[in-house]
């Protein structure tokens, strides 16, 4: 799977998302975004890595400190 396909499928989701609303105006749509991509990117991200946390944060382009807090807010570690 490409960036494209990654991309198209966002787009494609968001698209469908507004339709949803069916003219309702969204609110905190950017946060809501983050936090429904993070956690399945670091589930994955953390699997491909056999959880090796240094290794997962170097991927990611992140402190390792900084991959713990976000592990932590998913509650996918304690």
């Amino acid at each position: 799977m490409s960036k494209k396909h990654i991309e198209e499928c966002v787009r494609t989701s968001l698209e469908g998302y507004f339709k949803d609303l069916r003219g309702t105006e969204p609110d905190g749509m950017y946060d809501m975004m983050v936090r429904i991509v993070e956690k399945p990117m670091l589930e994955v991200v953390m699997q491909q890595a056999e959880h090796n946390q240094s290794r997962a944060a170097q991927w990611l382009g992140l402190n390792r400190n900084t991959l713990r807090k976000k592990l932590v807010e998913h509650k996918l570690i304690k």
